[in-house]
């Protein structure tokens, strides 16, 4: 197992200063370090999170949205878990967020906060409660109170926490995302994914699912929040729309207990090169626009992207040979070298000094530099600083 740094310590405190100035009367949390423990089998879909608190207080996790109330110093490792939907529905429940499966030796979390996706002026709320597994089976805690983003809850146990909301609910609008990932399939045509979820998915478990599926898939950030209606269906619509954009399918339906699969709602093939388009989300009974975006799309990077994608491959083939052939003076020097071209940062390269021994170090910066999408600049790279490891990896043809 080895560690990234996921965020920086004056990040953190910045984002919740603007957390507590804009919420006035509202909890205050605490600001800590997030580290990301990534298994090493490179599943990047399957990330234990971890913080260490040394005193009482609100500690709010930047990448789930989870708040932990700690009656104490504590260290709390986390990770997003598969639901057992059949368990659920012998209950008549269904998933209303990630299912958590927590661990705190000190058992000092004395509240959970859980964010949710419901609108608060509906009636949605008052459907929602906490399923607690463990090995004793299933239990359903109902809310200590209901905030605006959170259900809150006391525990006293640990193992899986997850919001649930009944089966039989009727569906109230909630506060969901629409969400972009791109994909070059030549320097022409592209594929440009339309994903409707739930606005309390982990973002970032998106993206490494998505990724694991389809690793030369670009996301394009843009402001994706909007409200949409469970079981209502929604059709997407483009601008140009001409021969040369085809959309499928035609309508789709909203489902609002999505939250493992990832599966897009609408793709969206170009048939030629465009750099700017129009998207509009549409109600199929009322034909209101409910969300509407004008999208940039890297179309100019295209030769690029399908070069990248190569050098991504190339790197994938041989990292095994990598992590076990280099030496510690040729991964100093390549550490060095990716330093000074701004590939690596330094608190990874601190990250990388502090790993036992050089094959964790070498895993290290190998994938840290694929995650960033980094793979043609390591080869150059490493043909600098050690042709030799170059050659018996097939990086140098003579």
């Amino acid at each position: 197992m080895f560690i990234i740094l996921f965020q920086g310590a004056e990040e953190t405190q910045r984002r919740h200063a603007c957390v507590q100035e804009s919420s006035s009367g509202a909890e205050k949390f605490s600001c800590y370090l997030i580290v990301l423990l990534i298994q090493p089998d490179s599943d990047r879909s399957k990330m234990d999170y971890r913080f260490l608190c040394s005193c009482p207080g609100l500690y709010q996790c930047s990448v789930t949205g989870l708040v932990f109330h700690m009656e104490g110093e504590g260290d709390v490792v986390y990770r997003i878990v598969t639901w057992d939907r059949r368990l659920l529905a012998q209950h008549h429940k269904k998933p209303a967020g990630p299912l958590f499966d927590i661990k705190c030796l000190q058992q000092s979390v004395c509240r959970l906060h859980l964010p949710h996706c419901e609108i608060p002026s509906t009636a949605g709320c008052q459907f929602l409660s906490v399923a607690h597994l463990n090995d004793e089976g299933i239990e359903f805690i109902p809310p200590h109170r209901i905030t605006e983003t959170h259900v809150i809850i006391n525990i006293s146990g640990f193992s899986g926490y997850g919001n649930v909301k009944d089966e039989d609910s009727p569906p109230e609008p909630v506060r969901a995302l629409v969400l972009l990932f791109y994909r070059p399939l030549n320097e022409i045509r592209s594929v440009l994914s339309v994903l409707m979820l739930p606005r309390n998915v982990v973002l970032r478990n998106v993206r490494c699912t998505r990724k694991e599926h389809v690793e030369d898939e670009l996301y394009i950030e843009t402001s994706s929040h909007c409200y949409l209606q469970p079981k209502q269906k929604y059709t997407l619509s483009t601008c140009p729309e001409d021969d040369s954009v085809l959309v499928q399918p035609k309508d789709e339906e909203f489902d609002c207990d999505n939250y493992e699969n990832y599966i897009p709602s609408f793709q969206v093939t170009l048939k030629t090169v465009i750099s700017i388009m129009k998207l509009l989300l549409r109600d199929t009974k009322s034909s209101q626009i409910v969300w509407e975006r004008e999208v940039f799309l890297p179309s100019a990077g295209l030769k690029k992207q399908c070069v990248q994608r190569s050098s991504d491959q190339i790197l994938k083939d041989i990292r095994s040979s990598f992590i076990e052939g280099i030496s510690g003076p040729g991964l100093k020097r390549l550490v060095d070298k990716l330093l000074e071209k701004e590939v690596l940062i330094d608190s990874e390269r601190e990250a990388a000094d502090k790993m036992q021994n050089k094959r964790e170090q070498a895993r290290f910066v190998f994938d840290t530099v694929r995650d960033k999408g980094a793979s043609s600049e390591m080869i150059e790279v490493l043909r600098e600083v050690d042709p030799f490891l170059c050659k018996h990896l097939g990086l140098i043809v003579t």
